[in-house]
């Protein structure tokens, strides 16, 4: 009689993931980094005299904002108005939440005071670089998080996929708040897989803290506190009702801790009150108005008259000059309730590729992203999306509770858009679960036609934690 096969040690199964995970996250680095240095144009020279915050034609859109108020931030301005030279007032300012200039200020101030060789006084090309091993510390992580969900082939399955995926090294290129937000956003899964398995005050405090700085990424995934952080407390294995109300409590104090200096120091700066940012009222503004309620840019966003020509008579600031957009907004969005929802589609389905994706080659281009580039991810999103909900089917089925946690960044992205403007990128929070649902696709269907099925199960170290997929 045949001897059965040899189970694989957990000790040889952990060093196997780690060799697997450790070449994943090798190739992000090799892609990020080639994409960087070919596609994006560098040195950024610019014309003028060359004092560091002044942004460059290499970088464009909200990439400016972030480069020049991350240099603003590195020199020890604070948060102001990033666009006026040094030596006169600057304003304060609030564009976005801080979480994205907060981290990247450390690499402008090393771009200023130690990276001088790379001759690129606006840091721009430094940055960019920075993003791209952000970006390589992202695909780590999704392979973290497939491993909690899955086991270690959906974790190796889900890294290399990440590693490879358009829309994620596309955003890694680029100075923007997706790839750090997507960095806190999959930290925030992660503690909540573990708050629920192991409920723990010490859990639920990082958890509190880690989606306050969620928050600080982007203000909509605010939706985080009460439809990740609250049921993962209250629906902790083994406690009682009374102790998840306990965990649930001190996660929100850890999140008020980590969200409230910035509210104060907001609110002690601003005319108007400003909780997390001011660019609420301009992105209601460009995206209520006949230009992008009627016709073919129906559920987009226009940021140029008619869409935005509120007058900003002198000694507002922004917070006062958001209320004026914002009021502006509500009064257009009561004068069209009977369009409103079918905008409110478009939005969504621009999000999420099923209306009009065509649009995104053109409208994309205005923030940096390459034509080539966005074609890939469109293309890559569509294959990958219906594996995602194959992959959430089969988790549902076969894993009680894992499912929920992963669907709540889709559920913050589409009413983010729902309530502002259609674009791809607005779905970043939401593409580790995609990548990682995928990939329990993938590894499901690899177990249900292997060659051998009835060969005895050698997942890994997780195996005797995480019970299968099949």
């Amino acid at each position: 009689m045949e001897a059965a096969p040899e189970r694989q040690s957990p000790v040889r199964g952990r060093w196997t993931f780690r060799r697997l995970l450790f070449a994943a996250v090798l190739l992000a680095l090799v892609v990020r980094v080639s994409y960087v240095a070919g596609a994006k144009k560098g040195p950024c020279e610019i014309s003028t005299k060359p004092v560091k915050w002044i942004p460059t034609e290499c970088a464009v859109g909200d990439q400016q904002f972030y480069n020049g108020e991350a240099n603003r931030l590195a020199q020890g301005d604070g948060f102001v108005v990033w666009g006026i030279p040094r030596g006169q007032h600057a304003p304060p300012a609030a564009d976005h939440p801080p979480l994205t200039v907060v981290v990247l200020a450390p690499m402008a101030w090393l771009s200023m005071h130690a990276f001088g060789f790379v001759h690129d006084p606006s840091n721009v090309t430094e940055e960019r670089y920075y993003m791209a091993l952000l970006g390589t510390l992202l695909v780590l992580l999704i392979g973290l998080l497939g491993r909690k969900v899955g086991g270690a082939r959906v974790g190796i399955a889900a890294a290399v996929i990440a590693a490879l995926y358009p829309n994620l090294w596309m955003s890694d290129g680029l100075i923007m708040s997706e790839t750090i937000t997507g960095i806190v956003v999959v930290l925030a899964l992660l503690l909540a897989y573990d708050l629920r398995d192991r409920p723990r005050p010490r859990t639920a405090i990082a958890c509190g803290a880690m989606c306050g700085l969620v928050l600080l990424g982007r203000a909509e995934l605010g939706l985080f506190i009460p439809l990740l952080l609250v049921p993962a407390a209250l629906g902790g294995r083994g406690i009682t009702r009374r102790q998840g109300v306990g965990l649930a409590a001190l996660a929100l104090v850890a999140t008020t801790v980590v969200v409230a200096p910035w509210v104060a120091y907001n609110m002690s700066r601003f005319k108007d009150p400003v909780f997390v940012s001011t660019n609420d009222g301009l992105a209601l503004a460009g995206s209520n108005c006949d230009h992008v309620y009627y016709g073919t840019a129906i559920g987009l966003t226009y940021l140029e008259p008619p869409c935005i020509d509120v007058p900003e008579p002198k000694g507002l600031d922004q917070s006062q000059v958001s209320s004026l957009y914002r009021k502006r907004a509500f009064t257009y969005m009561g004068n069209h309730e009977q369009q409103l929802p079918l905008v409110v589609l478009a939005r969504i389905g621009r999000t999420w590729s099923v209306y009009r994706p065509a649009d995104m080659l053109y409208f994309n281009l205005a923030e940096g992203r390459e034509h080539f580039a966005i074609l890939a991810g469109i293309v890559a999103f569509y294959p990958l999306a219906a594996l995602a909900l194959a992959g959430g089917w089969f988790l549902r089925r076969r894993r009680q509770g894992m499912l929920w946690p992963l669907v709540v960044p889709a559920i913050a992205a589409t009413v983010g858009v729902a309530v502002t403007y259609g674009q791809t990128r607005f779905r970043a929070a939401a593409e580790p679960s995609i990548v990682i649902l995928a990939a329990v696709a993938g590894v499901t269907f690899w177990q249900h036609f292997r060659p051998n099925p009835a060969r005895a199960d050698d997942e890994d170290d997780d195996a005797v934690a995480e019970p299968a997929l099949t």
